[in-house]
């Protein structure tokens, strides 16, 4: 084996649900060797095959001893940009969950640090690994904009899952942890600069702090002319009608995702299965009738979540083989984050913010 194949040696930072799946696909992927995995507490449940593995408690003191090439970081938002830091000052790669940091001060200051360090930096974009997605984004750019982006992902969490979105809204409230996601989709169809962001918030729970909220929606306008909204909420007494919303569209016609009516919002697969691609044309004839019926195009065998994780890390393997430069991939990052920040202001202050 030469040099350039031997496995990358990975510390898996966090076990919460994408930490265990990222850790599954560095496990079961001969390109790298798992050194190790931190999670502050010992975990509830952990898959058969990480029990090998031992679990720190601390992550300084891990990056210290087992020096990996690689940092995975998947831990609550309000720790990435530090954590991200670290690793890159310790000589490491680093994939970190999205969003990359609560800040975008923060956000740059990890770039920056890359940057310093000649070290790759991957942010876990899941969709951007998932066919279904490309293909959505791909036959939206065909129709040209200017476009009109509905979107929306409300999660009716409860038991061990609201548990979970509570200790995320310690530091980050769903229009930004999930928003990231669905701006970036927007960003990608129109390429054009984001020039405002309006936002309103509600807080319908009282067991978060009095300054978070739990159901959040942000506008967004584009130079372009295109213009876009996106919604997402979490809680038991979130509505599951109509919560999966993702659809564009321009004056050519349409391309939306049409959801098994049967889909449970709060089944994590729900999150990225697309199950049907509907394209619409709005192109009619001399009668004024439309020329085409809608098409549907069947996802059949798409990828689930454990797989579309799988197909992330073996992307950022190749980043760090192949010397892949990731600055589009950064900015784009960076982009999608300012517009759910500003999203955040302007609902905290009650104004539009310009960017």
């Amino acid at each position: 084996m030469s040099i350039v194949e031997k496995p990358i040696r990975v510390l898996v930072v966090g076990l919460g649900n994408m930490g265990r799946s990222h850790a599954l696909a560095y496990h079961n992927n001969p390109g790298y060797e798992i050194v190790g995995l931190v999670n502050r507490s010992k975990p509830s449940k952990i898959a058969p095959e990480l029990e090998q593995y031992t679990i720190h408690a601390n992550f300084m003191t891990a990056l210290a001893e087992l020096k990996p090439d690689l940092c995975s970081i998947n831990t609550y938002s309000d720790s990435h940009a530090d954590y991200a830091v670290a690793a890159f000052e310790a000589g490491c790669h680093v994939f970190v969950e999205k969003p990359l940091a609560t800040t975008v001060a923060d956000a740059q200051r990890v770039v920056t640090a890359a940057s310093k360090a000649g070290k790759k930096l991957v942010i876990g974009y899941i969709l951007r690994h998932h066919p279904s997605w490309i293909t959505l984004i791909g036959e939206a750019r065909k129709l040209g904009g200017p476009y009109v982006f509905r979107m929306n992902l409300n999660q009716q969490s409860s038991g061990a899952t609201w548990e979970t979105h509570k200790s995320l809204m310690n530091t980050t409230p769903p229009i930004v942890d999930c928003g990231v996601h669905y701006v970036d989709v927007m960003c990608q169809i129109t390429d054009a600069k984001p020039v405002e962001v309006r936002g309103m918030g509600l807080r319908l729970s009282n067991e978060i702090a009095a300054d978070m909220y739990n159901y959040g929606h942000l506008q967004v306008i584009f130079e372009d002319g295109s213009v876009g909204w996106y919604e997402a909420s979490w809680g038991p007494m979130i509505s599951e009608t109509a919560f999966f919303v993702k659809d564009v569209m321009s004056p050519n016609g349409a391309v939306s995702i049409v959801m098994d009516p049967n889909a449970k919002s709060d089944d994590i697969d729900t999150h990225t299965r697309t199950s049907v691609i509907r394209l619409h044309s709005a192109a009619t004839g001399l009668d004024g009738k439309f020329i085409k019926a809608d098409q549907d195009m069947t996802m059949a065998g798409e990828p689930g979540h454990q797989e579309l994780c799988d197909r992330e890390q073996a992307y950022v393997l190749e980043a760090i083989r192949q010397d892949m430069d990731l600055s589009r991939h950064i900015d784009d990052a960076i982009q999608s984050l300012r517009i759910c920040l500003a999203a955040d202001k302007s609902i905290r202050f009650g104004k539009p913010v310009r960017l």
